[in-house]
């Protein structure tokens, strides 16, 4: 494993560490400081060109003023928080409202915008990139002290281990998640309305006007939700679903997936022959399909425009506060793998 250690940037007079990993299989991975972002991955199509499969930036300022959450790990909660609030044991916390009047992501603040401090392990066949940090009780309106991990383990089989933990010293609210995009075709050479996704999942969840889960576990079969058998995005992004055109004409809604650590999620670019496996312990997965990303970034030099990435996110039921309590002095620990590979 070849392991290359550089300075990204410099935020309010911090260096900001990036770290890039290279396999013997042709893989090429790299994550900053800053969020926790993975601001790049290149793996190989079946013609052995080696190009990027994730949306990013290359300087610190682009993800700081301008990006919609790339790569980065969401937090303390993923997804929306209804009303931007919730009850604890019948105290009541309010949380910053950053969308309408709800809670997104955390807030304006969340951990996609701290520092995290690192540490690098390398062995003979693997590579540990180890993040952590504190959020204060009360930071962003969360309560507790929660101390966090975040490790991305790189191996020789060009798999990726995303392994989350984190303990409190008074009960809270805890639910993590990775937030990258990816487009498998390779340096965005196409939109990912091509793409075709297996998702073992018999049900979603129907989304309000706000885009928070009514309540409402629907079925997919029978719908464009049921990617059980392999289906392209375009089919549902072409329909007249009402669930697709409330959320601008594509996919921003949670899984709950009937199986976990079997293949659960396969994403596959026929073209470039690029296929990526997630596996995971988490009981849902948020697909969003970029609907809404827009024409006002550039891309390391590529112009932004809706569809071009797709994020599956897996983490516990937004807005299913129940699900995501941790007690004092408890761990609440997850992990997600993703597998590179050719299809």
């Amino acid at each position: 494993m070849n392991v290359t250690e550089k300075i990204f940037g410099s935020l309010n007079g911090e260096e900001i560490k990036s770290y890039t990993v290279t396999t013997k299989k042709g893989m090429e991975f790299t994550c900053i400081e800053y969020g926790c972002i993975i601001t790049s991955i290149k793996v190989p199509d079946h013609e052995g060109n080696i190009e990027e499969i994730v949306l990013g930036f290359d300087t610190i300022d682009e993800y700081v003023d301008q990006s919609p959450y790339f790569g980065c790990i969401i937090g303390r909660n993923a997804g929306r928080i209804e009303n931007a609030s919730f009850e604890l044991d019948g105290n009541m916390y309010s949380l910053s409202r950053n969308n309408g009047e709800h809670n997104l992501h955390g807030g304006p603040n969340g951990l996609d915008t701290v520092v995290w401090n690192s540490i690098i392990k390398i062995r003979e066949n693997e590579v540990d990139i180890i993040f952590s940090y504190t959020s204060p009780h009360g930071e962003a309106g969360f309560p507790g002290n929660l101390n966090i991990s975040v490790t991305y383990t790189i191996n020789q089989n060009n798999e990726l281990l995303i392994s989350y933990e984190a303990n409190t010293d008074q009960k809270t609210i805890v639910n993590l998640t990775n937030h990258t995009y990816f487009n498998l075709s390779g340096n965005l050479k196409r939109i990912i309305l091509d793409h075709e996704l297996t998702l073992k999942s018999d049900r979603y969840l129907e989304l309000n006007s706000s885009f928070i889960p009514s309540g409402n576990e629907i079925l997919t079969e029978g719908t464009v939700f049921d990617f059980r058998q392999g289906s392209s995005i375009k089919r549902g992004v072409v329909s007249n679903d009402p669930q697709i055109e409330l959320v601008g004409g594509g996919y921003d809604h949670p899984f709950l997936l009937s199986t976990n650590n079997e293949k659960e999620i396969e994403l596959l670019d026929r073209k470039s022959g690029r296929k990526l496996v997630i596996e995971t312990d988490e009981p849902a997965v948020v697909l969003y399909t970029a609907n809404s990303l827009g024409e006002n970034l550039l891309i390391r030099g590529r112009q932004s425009e809706n569809y071009l990435g797709i994020c599956l996110e897996t983490q516990k039921p937004p807005n299913r506060i129940s699900s995501f309590i941790i007690e004092a002095n408890a761990t609440y620990r997850t992990k997600t793998k993703y597998s590179f590979q050719l299809g």
